[in-house]
């Protein structure tokens, strides 16, 4: 058993390591750990690192450097959303998270060219519809707040491709993410759904969906729709059956059930021939339903 629960910290670990790694800077220019210092060496500096710097607000003379792409203050103590950040319009990546923020500003529109936003670990409640105008956002980062709804708006990021929400109170998703054609990466897990949104089914691109620690009774028939789904996490649940259509997830390599109420599996689950790992510990399958999944699932690691 102990070796089965490491086995699921360790699987879950990688993936979100794969979605932290993406926090690469993009970028080869010069760094700058100064707002001074950047003006003073190069005007026209496009990175500026200011984390850990025990700031309450960013230096005034941040609006000097007009041409930054890349600017990360996370981990001071913001507890408002610094206006002077707004008005760096060129920035593409802004990292802000592990401050003190309770909300984003409707002025987010003002930085048309984001392509990753992390304000991760904050106080966040509230996320203004004018997130929707971020047209070149691919990277959105708002796990570890407070949040109780995202803005239907948030469908009209088209190009996002990795959307985190995990560890927030979201009772619901809107039904636009459906219109996320790119989105790859969905993390909701830590919350309070108590339903799969069919919506989410409509997200073709998808690969890797997070929905542990919820209060989920069922999967929806849809779900069969993920043809490019590759993980499933859907830890610590209600379930108490799967879907037989589950087992049309033809690129499905990961499943992680454990901590739900199940007492069986879809008859066809032998059908899953990419999957690789399947984790099922702390449910309620007898000795024979457990053979039997084994049986069928011959090139997969399975653990009850």
């Amino acid at each position: 058993m102990k070796t089965s629960l490491f086995l699921v910290l360790l699987i879950v670990a990688a993936y979100t390591h794969t979605a932290q790694a993406q926090h690469a800077n993009p970028l080869e220019a010069p760094v700058y750990y100064a707002v001074h210092d950047a003006l003073t060496q190069d005007p026209a500096a496009t990175q500026l690192n200011l984390r850990d710097q025990s700031l309450f607000s960013v230096p005034a003379d941040i609006t000097r450097l007009s041409n930054l792409r890349f600017l990360n203050v996370m981990r001071n103590h913001f507890e408002i959303w610094d206006e002077d950040i707004l008005a760096l319009t060129r920035l593409e990546v802004l990292n802000i998270r592990n401050n003190k923020i309770k909300a984003i500003p409707v002025g987010i529109a003002s930085l048309p060219h984001l392509v990753r936003l992390d304000a991760s670990a904050n106080s966040i409640a509230v996320v203004p519809d004018e997130i929707g105008r971020l047209q070149a956002l691919r990277f959105l980062h708002l796990s570890l707040n407070a949040l109780t709804s995202i803005p239907p708006s948030i469908g009209s990021c088209r190009q996002l491709e990795v959307l985190e929400l995990a560890h927030n109170q979201l009772s619901h998703v809107p039904a636009t993410l459906r219109d996320l054609k790119h989105l790859q990466q969905l993390h909701l897990g830590y919350n309070q759904l108590n339903e799969f949104d069919p919506a989410w089914a409509r997200c073709k691109s998808l690969e890797h969906l997070n929905l542990e620690y919820n209060y989920l009774q069922r999967l929806p028939p849809d779900l069969k729709g993920l043809r490019r789904l590759r993980t499933l996490i859907i830890t610590h649940n209600k379930l108490t059956r799967l879907p037989d259509e589950i087992t049309g997830l033809a690129s499905l390599e990961l499943l992680v059930l454990s901590d739900n109420k199940l007492e069986y599996l879809p008859k066809e689950i032998g059908k899953l021939k990419s999957l690789k790992t399947l984790i099922a510990v702390n449910n309620r399958f007898g000795p024979s339903e457990q053979e039997r999944i084994r049986k069928a699932l011959p090139g997969c690691e399975v653990y009850f």
